[in-house]
């Protein structure tokens, strides 16, 4: 019989309690014994919702007064590396949301402490897990549609990030807290690493809005090209206002597929004729993801048990962060970037 494994949430804002209420409702070999966030009214607030009694406001006093076998990192990218060290070190299973950090020497300390000191590090691309996605990426690579030639990948969020996500400082931008899930989609889903990129940016609603963080842009077009000779395309809208919107569409030598749609729910509606039918779509990126983040846990929770590797790695997350710094460097220089720039050798 397998054992429960043992989970401290650390992080108890909106990603914090998604993936709370995931456990709590949908996976019952994974029990939040320990929630901590550093904020006491938003931890009080989330531990009595989710019916978390140990409660902390750091990870070292959680690792000193109750036991437990794995991490989930839901706070902001700054404090990823120190988290998930110190978890590392302390022989607990790391599962970290994206982006995996801030620079591809923090990833790299991740990676080694993970490494060195035995346990799991599985990356919180949900996309991966998706049924929608999960299937395509099946079908790919059983040739379905041929050796894929192009990829146009969109992420639209329909509410303004946080304060700290605007600042490229930190949190590198919408590139990275809106659009890292396309990064990994598109290098996963193509099955090759990005060459080089181009990124140019606009911003729009942000004056607006009052957010005065420098180089802030709430529209993003990237342009990759990658080793295997493919092109790809990515779309960043963030705030768009009218939903949350995830697409994708892969062209082969054979065909095109394509993920995903505008429509949230199987219902249709009319009311009056000028008006027309009218259907919803969806409202949040947790409906649209619901099953790919309950597999990612439910992953995560299997191979802690079985001891085996999880589908996406820390590998995975660094090239995340890699076509961020990349993205960034060139709208920033306003040039084409080779991945190798930032990635050094």
């Amino acid at each position: 019989m397998k054992s429960t494994v043992r989970i401290c949430m650390i992080g108890a804002g909106r990603v914090g309690k998604l993936h709370s209420g995931t456990l709590k409702r949908h996976l019952p070999d994974g029990d939040v014994v320990a929630l901590v966030d550093p904020w006491q009214e938003v931890r009080d607030a989330t531990g009595e919702q989710f019916g978390i009694d140990r409660r902390y406001a750091s990870l070292e006093d959680a690792l000193t007064e109750c036991d437990f076998d794995a991490v989930v990192i839901t706070t902001p990218t700054p404090t990823h590396r120190q988290l998930a060290v110190l978890a590392a070190e302390n022989g607990k299973h790391v599962f970290l949301e994206k982006p995996m950090a801030l620079n591809l020497e923090e990833c790299d300390a991740i990676i080694e402490a993970t490494e060195r000191h035995g346990v799991i590090l599985q990356m919180g691309f949900m996309r991966r897990f998706d049924p929608d996605f999960a299937a395509a990426e099946e079908r790919i690579r059983g040739g379905e549609i041929g050796e894929p030639m192009m990829i146009k990948s969109l992420t639209h969020g329909p509410g303004l990030p946080p304060p700290w996500a605007t600042d490229l400082k930190t949190s590198n931008g919408n590139l990275a807290e809106v659009n890292s899930h396309d990064l990994d989609s598109v290098r996963w889903l193509v099955g090759s690493d990005p060459l080089r990129m181009y990124v140019e940016v606009a911003n729009f609603k942000g004056d607006e809005r009052g957010v005065t963080s420098e180089h802030f842009y709430d529209n993003m077009f990237a342009t990759v090209k990658f080793k295997s000779g493919a092109l790809g395309n990515i779309s960043g809208v963030c705030p768009c206002d009218y939903g949350y919107d995830s697409r994708v569409e892969i062209i082969g030598k054979k065909g095109i597929m394509q993920i995903g749609q505008m429509q949230g729910e199987a219902i249709v509606t009319c009311i009056d004729r000028d008006r027309g039918l009218v259907t919803p779509i969806f409202r949040r990126w947790p409906d649209r993801f619901r099953w790919g983040y309950i597999q990612e846990l439910e992953h995560f929770i299997e191979c802690i048990q079985t001891e085996r590797s999880p589908k996406v790695t820390g590998v995975d997350g660094r090239w995340a962060v890699a076509m961020v710094l990349a993205g960034t460097r060139s709208f920033l220089e306003e040039r084409p970037v080779y991945l190798q720039e930032v990635m050094g050798g």
